[in-house]
């Protein structure tokens, strides 16, 4: 127990103060730290994120219950794009997994539960708003670049 208040302090005392982050999926500790922010709003905003090691060592430890340094390296190199973009005019706009998105305003009356839709353009299909359609981080994700487009 003495050893697990330890780390956990640590832990806390490591994290960057104030620092702003999106998550870029759904799972405790999936989360950026952003490192900078240009055209927010625009036809060409842009947020560029960072991962953390105390991100991915939550990561493994409260999601995956595993305490070893091979997990937290292998979470470091998660396959993730550090850059989204978006023209806030069209609601084109990119993932930190890459995907390509077009975000449709509010919804209106779909069969869709969500506030505003979001189509999947590869897929060519609407984010239902379950956790699996990774809606509420995509949303988040397009938020923090036109965040005028969403109340």
């Amino acid at each position: 127990m003495r050893r697990f208040l330890l780390v956990f302090c640590a832990l806390l005392l490591a994290a960057p103060a104030g620092a702003a982050s999106l998550y870029y999926g759904a799972r405790v500790g999936m989360k950026l730290t952003i490192v900078k922010k240009t055209g927010i709003g625009s036809e060409h905003a842009s947020i560029l994120a960072k991962h953390d090691r105390h991100d991915a060592t939550i990561y493994c430890r409260e999601y995956g219950h595993d305490f070893t340094k091979k997990c937290i390296d292998d979470e470091m190199k998660a396959p993730l794009n550090f850059e989204i973009t978006a023209n806030c005019k069209t609601g084109e706009f990119t993932t930190f997994y890459g995907a390509k998105m077009l975000f449709q305003g509010r919804n209106k009356g779909t069969e869709v539960t969500v506030d505003y839709l979001i189509k999947a353009v590869a897929e060519n299909v609407l984010l239902d708003g379950s956790g699996a359609s990774g809606y509420d981080y995509t949303i988040d994700q397009f938020k923090a670049l036109c965040p005028n487009r969403v109340k």
